[in-house]
């Protein structure tokens, strides 16, 4: 049984904010030491899916970068699959970019035929999940399925925001509405498919000369198979699944890992998430230092003193003495100097909280209101930025001149001074 995996890993996460200015999606840290796209990965090889296509389109550097040629994946191959980093290019006929997850699968569709596949995976490089896709190919075997869509329950009131599906008793889909604005049900699309070769390359080739189609798998490929009643079945999932598309789904993927006990377990040695690992010390704890219900990534630096409470501390953050910081999560290299405090907040790498600087508030949860710190910015010293204010990447002490009192009152969005780098 020949399965390739197609891995669509171009999403610019515009709703991430801050996160996404300088990278795209799946490349976004998550849980310490992770990048989101290593749960998709990372579900390949522990299914036993060793032949994997990457298409990434937006500021693709961050992932080549860490995917590499996939070897913390033992996906580093050539006669057997391997991993294939696949961006779109001009060609003959002005291809440019990609107008939607079907036209990224079309324009590759020469490498995906390549091996002669049976079934093809199509997934989403941008959720948090741990999915046995071989038990998910056998059922799509099982149903003699044409296509195979992965479904789970989500909340009423969230619905609107996920295509839902429509099924009978035996889980063959009859109904398929991408995002309605009244959602008749609540089985979600998961954005995680397989397809037999044949019938994927057959639904590609027609949507891609259909005018009237924005060439997307939710939008297009599966409502159209289920109007032209071709065999699709929904494949009921169970576990913890959550798409980390806006800053508070973000901040509350990672609460979710503090909890007792945790949503996702990622302790867990039979399904193991690879990453790319950097070579960093031993955690350095200080006298004193107060570390409760959190996670704490190789080298980072906790001063004498400090408190740490529900957060995740990503690879050589330095926490200075006396500093506090709860229901947080600091990415790489951030830097927190002496007496600040961050509350509720994302803090992006080498970003800087001056001293005895306040960030984010700690109060009942009432309506969420996370603060984001972009990539590289420096808070100035015993300047204090309100809840759910947004301060972008690059910003320097200029950029929080027009604060003449030293604070940024809540909701404020600080511009940030340059797009440049990564």
């Amino acid at each position: 049984m020949k399965i390739k995996a197609v891995i669509l890993a171009g999403g610019k996460g515009t709703r991430l904010g801050v996160l996404t200015i300088k990278r795209a999606k799946p490349a976004v840290p998550f849980g310490g030491k992770y990048r989101i796209i290593d749960f998709a990965l990372s579900n390949c090889v522990n299914s036993n899916v060793f032949d994997v296509l990457v298409l990434t389109q937006y500021r693709p550097h961050s992932l080549n970068d860490h995917i590499g040629k996939g070897r913390p994946w033992d996906l580093d191959r050539s006669f057997t699959g391997g991993v294939r980093m696949l961006q779109p290019y001009q060609g003959s006929f002005d291809t440019d970019w990609y107008a939607g997850t079907a036209d990224a699968v079309t324009q590759n569709l020469n490498f995906v035929r390549q091996g002669r596949p049976e079934y093809v995976l199509i997934l989403s490089g941008d959720h948090i999940y741990e999915m046995d896709y071989d038990m998910l190919v056998q059922y799509h075997r099982d149903k003699g399925a044409a296509a195979t869509v992965c479904t789970i329950r989500v909340p009423l009131d969230e619905a609107s925001r996920f295509g839902i599906v429509d099924c009978d008793s035996d889980f063959r889909v009859t109904g398929f509405v991408e995002k309605p604005a009244t959602p008749p049900g609540n089985l979600a699309n998961m954005g995680v498919y397989v397809f037999d070769y044949d019938v994927l390359e057959r639904v590609l080739q027609a949507d891609h000369v259909d005018p009237e189609s924005e060439h997307d798998f939710g939008k297009n490929i599966l409502p159209k198979m289920v109007a032209d009643s071709m065999d699709v079945f929904a494949y009921p999932y169970g576990g913890y699944w959550i798409d980390v598309g806006t800053v508070d789904a973000y901040w509350e993927a990672h609460m979710d890992l503090l909890s007792s006990p945790p949503s996702l377990n990622l302790n867990d040695r039979t399904w193991v998430i690879h990453t790319r690992s950097e070579e960093r010390p031993p955690v350095r704890i200080g006298a004193d230092a107060k570390i409760v219900d959190s996670m704490i990534t190789d080298g980072s630096v906790i001063g004498a003193g400090a408190i740490i409470e529900r957060s995740i501390l990503s690879p050589g953050v330095f926490i200075g003495p006396g500093a506090i910081i709860r229901e947080s999560v600091i990415l790489n290299d951030a830097y927190i100097e002496t007496g600040a405090r961050v509350e509720r907040a994302l803090v992006d790498k080498i970003a800087v909280i001056g001293k005895d600087a306040r960030v984010g508030s700690w109060q009942d949860m009432g309506d969420l209101k996370i603060t984001s710190i972009g990539k590289n910015t420096r808070v100035p010293p015993a300047f204090t930025i309100g809840e759910g204010t947004v301060v972008g990447s690059d910003c320097t002490h200029d950029s929080f001149a027009r604060f003449s009192d030293g604070v940024a009152p809540a909701g404020s969005d600080i511009e940030f001074l340059s797009r440049v780098g990564r």
